[in-house]
């Protein structure tokens, strides 16, 4: 029996939208390393300044390298007929199965994973990081965040637990395959395996990679099951099953993450399967324009994906109550807010609410002054604030952005990172298109978690 011991540097977290940056592979016969193979590789994607931090590798030493398509029938050939082994191998192993298969080539190994065995033939330990168990078990571990020494060290662990096992528990975790029946019929046991039990959004895909379904979970492998748990025959769901072929995910460092993700996913994908999620539109908002007499007029409409919006609201009553008291503090004319229809003067004119701009009384220069103020109320009652969390490790932070009552975007920052250098921070978000569901969620987690939560300063 011939183990491969891998370990790989990535861009991030996922194999769908990360490259890896460099690989090592040795070949284990059980007792020693037999063969080994390294190599950078170049990731055709800029490297996050944190990882470049935690790991030494920047783009200027990946420039010159292969690509993974260059090395591909290498690393299969070095990989497709061993026992797939790591440190957390369902990461390592999920990005270059993933990676492999956008070269056509694909990769069914049986895996072991040194943590899972770590913890049963050397229970009791504080922690199984890689780092901590090798001083734990006296294993030197050289060139540490770097795919060779990493892998060296997990090669030398395997040593250690397969000397331990004496009660044959590697040889049942290889045979092991527990409750296949309430797997779908085309979908492998390996595609449950590959899940953590992390906070993430799970993507189930048919025969041809199309994804047919996006949902979130705060437990990903946990959540998966249960979709196919329980005793429904109904003919949909049936059918539902037969198309699932295999799952992606991605890892979000928080739950709120994943629902935020879900909701951009599915908006995105329009997955056949997603019916709830997508009947969900933000309804009405507030506009201004410029009519034909100089005259900047307020205005509830229905949403439009690529207007200005000066305010959104649920429910056109919600918007017209807004309006009206915007209107009444400023002095605004209600017949050029759309709230009053009737020919002539606005009712208000005679009571002085109004200072006759319907009629023509009042210039447009004066008019459009009170607008610019009331304009200016509606942006200093949009909340702009950032909300720090969990990462998807305890190397890194996430960071949630709202700026001026819309969600802007979110993204991961390194432990160390200061989250008071506001440029900086901005610059490791991923724009996110913003509603209405989304922004609930997020003032709602925010007002749970107000000490996560810290108040932006946006220019005007």
């Amino acid at each position: 029996m011939l183990y491969a011991v891998v370990d790989i540097e990535t861009t991030g977290g996922y194999a769908a939208s990360h490259g890896i940056t460099e690989i090592a592979i040795h070949i284990h016969n059980g007792q020693e390393i037999i063969e080994s193979y390294e190599t950078l590789i170049n990731p055709h994607q800029h490297i996050p300044i944190y990882i470049q931090a935690l790991t030494g590798i920047d783009d200027e030493m990946v420039a010159s390298a292969p690509d993974f398509r260059t090395v591909a029938p290498q690393i299969y050939e070095l990989l497709h007929d061993k026992i797939f082994v790591a440190h957390n191998v369902n990461f390592d192993y999920s990005f270059i199965r993933h990676h492999l298969e956008a070269c056509g080539y694909t990769l069914h190994n049986k895996k072991l994973c040194t943590v899972r065995l770590s913890r049963k033939l050397f229970p009791g330990l504080t922690s199984y990081s890689l780092g901590k168990l090798c001083t734990a078990l006296a294993v030197p571990l050289n060139n540490r965040h770097r795919a060779g020494g990493d892998a060296s060290a997990t090669a030398l662990i395997l040593s250690m637990l397969i000397q331990k096992d004496t009660d044959g528990l590697i040889e049942d975790t290889l045979k092991r395959s527990s409750k296949e029946q309430t797997l779908p019929p085309n979908l492998q046991r390996s595609e449950i395996d590959k899940l953590p039990n992390t906070p993430g959004v799970y993507y189930f895909k048919d025969e041809k990679g199309k994804v047919i379904y996006v949902g979130k979970a705060k437990q990903l492998k946990k959540r998966v099951c249960t979709h196919f748990s329980g005793h429904s025959i109904s003919q949909q769901r049936q059918n539902f099953l037969r198309t699932i072929h295999s799952i992606d995910f991605q890892i979000c460092g928080t739950e709120l993450m994943a629902f935020i993700l879900e909701a951009a996913e599915i908006k995105k994908l329009w997955p056949e399967n997603n019916r709830a999620m997508k009947r969900f539109e933000q309804k009405y908002s507030l506009y201004h324009f410029e009519d034909q007499n100089g005259y900047i007029r307020l205005g509830i409409d229905k949403y439009r994906k690529n207007g200005t919006v000066l305010y959104s609201f649920n429910n056109l009553l919600e918007g017209h109550q807004l309006l009206r008291t915007i209107a009444s503090e400023h002095l605004l004319c209600e017949k050029l807010c759309f709230i009053q229809t009737h020919r002539g003067a606005c009712s208000l004119y005679v009571d002085g609410g109004c200072q006759g701009a319907c009629i023509g009384e009042e210039s447009a220069e004066e008019y459009n002054d009170r607008v610019a103020a009331a304009m200016k109320q509606l942006q200093d009652l949009l909340p702009s604030f950032v909300l720090i969390d969990n990462g998807r490790s305890e190397e890194e932070k996430s960071c949630v952005w709202v700026e001026r009552g819309k969600f802007y975007g979110m993204g991961y920052i390194s432990e160390y990172s200061d989250i008071n250098d506001l440029e900086t921070l901005k610059s490791a978000i991923t724009p996110y298109p913003s509603n209405d569901y989304i922004m609930n969620l997020i003032l709602s987690h925010s007002s749970q978690y107000p000490q996560k939560t810290i108040p932006l300063t946006i220019a005007v």
